[in-house]
């Protein structure tokens, strides 16, 4: 646990992150010309984006994209800024495809889960005119103009107050202007006519949903002084679903675990109303941003941009979709994160990716904690730049070819069975659930059947580049947790001491699931 951390960027130690303030609003038209003029528009900026993008792809340079005699000029009628603003949201999308570990290829605008519903053809009438309408505007419903000092604040997307009244003066891109007035209450809207008043940056993006012009408006914040750093360690956080709670994990600098405690979230769960939902969030941000002060560490977190997604469709997710809204996790790391920056906490996202399947397969076992705990721990180990190395007892397990075989047959016998009932079943919802879990065990095939590759980075992130082979550790996760374990996330980890410590799994007798070597019974394990 002492290993020593890999060396981190300047850039990312070094740079601090300033913290963005935005006002969401509703645009509200003088007339229907004006209104459809802005649609009009948005849709050549999508169209623009979709264009920019595919020529990065080639290669091409920004300078020479956003010329005034380039086809995102010409062809598109952009104006040169528009053009220019065009291309960054496209860059933008490549770089985070790139992050993500995506094919950047393979990058659908308007949604990858709305396309994919489109090209299901299950639906018929209203649910798929809503859906059609859906897709039409997340692709062609977006404008983006970025703010600029010189600019008197921003120069395509204007903000201007007029007898008490918000007004955006909107750049049709040939040098006419339309007008529409900014309806809403956002909290952060007197800061925002602060900036208009004093001629300070602000960036304009709009959308449309429902036929309604959205716009948000967003600016920087200079961050206060730092006063509690990754240099003292680092208080990291985690969600649970059940019991409703917030894991928070204190790691000196050393990467070793300090103190952990746990944060209920049964009250945010009962609030009467959005209001009173807010009010307890904030509580909590006070909370987790305090006890940092107190040890004097930074706050690391998962990035928001990798906060899961859920799937939509056929009741898939569901219940996920249920937790996920109940959670307002989101909302939470964002008070969090603002709350930090303006008391002079160091805030450090990292990627969560297999932070879960480490913290459970590693320091659960190992330290006796919960698995939220277990996560909250691997992401402050994450963000101070440490590697989790595997433990010599799973290295051996993974080189015994006879726990490879065993936990193969396992998801072999398990794929069969799945199929067969899927030839059986006649309920629509439950063959497409039957599906999904057959889809986990090929999934599962897979990985046992690849050569094992990188057990991970200290950053968790591939940088757009796979590492050869597959994760040693979701190949152990497969190959213990259902087979031996009996459940996809097991209620108690402790059993899984004897394999970290020895990489004994033969003659195992945890008394949880079915035993080794799959079989018969391995039809009756329950996907959780």
């Amino acid at each position: 646990m002492k290993a020593k951390p890999k060396a981190t960027r300047k850039r990312t130690s070094q740079k601090r992150a300033k913290a963005f303030t935005g006002v969401h609003a509703l645009l509200l038209f003088p007339s229907g010309e004006d209104h459809k003029a802005t649609l009009d528009l948005m849709r050549r900026f999508s169209a623009g984006v979709r264009y920019a993008y595919n020529r990065l792809l080639e290669g091409q340079p920004r300078e020479e994209l956003k010329r005034q005699d380039s086809p995102l000029c010409a062809f598109f009628g952009l104006n040169t800024r528009y053009a220019d603003d065009a291309v960054l949201k496209a860059k933008a999308t490549l770089d985070s495809a790139k992050e993500l570990g995506e094919n950047p290829r393979k990058v659908v605008f308007g949604g990858r889960g709305l396309f994919d519903q489109l090209k299901r053809r299950h639906l018929s009438g209203k649910p798929l005119k809503r859906l059609k309408r859906e897709w039409r505007e997340k692709r062609q419903g977006l404008l983006y103009s970025r703010g600029d000092r010189t600019k008197g604040g921003n120069l395509n997307l204007k903000l201007l107050v007029k007898e008490g009244a918000l007004w955006l003066r909107i750049n049709l891109g040939d040098g006419s202007y339309v007008h529409a007035l900014v309806k809403t209450r956002h909290p952060n809207l007197s800061a925002l006519v602060e900036r208009v008043h004093a001629s300070l940056p602000y960036n304009v993006e709009l959308s449309l949903k429902d036929g309604k012009i959205y716009a948000a408006f967003t600016w920087e914040e200079e961050p206060a002084p730092l006063v509690a750093t990754k240099e003292n360690g680092v208080l990291a956080l985690d969600v649970n679903s059940d019991p409703y709670h917030l894991a928070l994990a204190l790691v000196s600098p050393d990467g070793n675990l300090k103190r952990h405690l746990t944060l209920s979230l049964e009250e945010v769960d009962r609030a009467p109303n959005k209001g009173a939902k807010e009010l307890l969030l904030w509580k909590i941000a006070h909370q987790v941003v305090s006890l940092a002060e107190e040890h004097g560490v930074a706050v690391a977190t998962e990035r928001l941009k990798y906060l899961r997604k859920s799937r939509r469709g056929d009741g898939s997710g569901r219940a996920f979709r249920g937790k996920q809204h109940r959670f307002a996790y989101a909302s939470l790391l964002r008070k969090v994160h603002s709350l930090a920056r303006k008391k002079g906490v160091q805030v450090v996202e990292v990627n969560p990716q297999d932070t879960s399947t480490i913290g459970m397969l590693k320091y659960a076992p190992q330290l006796s904690l919960s698995k939220d705990v277990a996560a909250a721990y691997v992401i402050g180990r994450r963000a101070l730049g440490f590697k989790e190395k595997l433990p010599k007892g799973y290295q051996k397990l993974l080189g015994d070819g006879a726990f490879l075989v065993q936990a193969w047959d396992f998801y072999r016998a398990r794929a069969e069975e799945l199929r067969t009932q899927k030839r059986n079943e006649r309920d629509r919802s439950r063959r497409n659930r039957l599906s999904r879990e057959l889809k986990k065990a090929q999934g599962a095939l897979s990985l046992l059947s690849s050569p094992l590759g990188s057990p991970g980075s200290q950053d968790g992130f591939t940088e757009g580049r796979k590492r050869p082979g597959a994760n040693a550790w979701r190949v152990l996760r497969v190959g213990t947790f259902l087979p031996l374990l009996g459940r996809e996330v097991p209620r108690d980890l402790s059993p899984l001491k004897v394999f970290l410590h020895r990489g004994a799994w033969e003659g195992w007798k945890g008394g949880l699931g079915p035993p080794p070597g799959g079989g018969p019974k391995c039809a009756n394990v329950h996907f959780g």
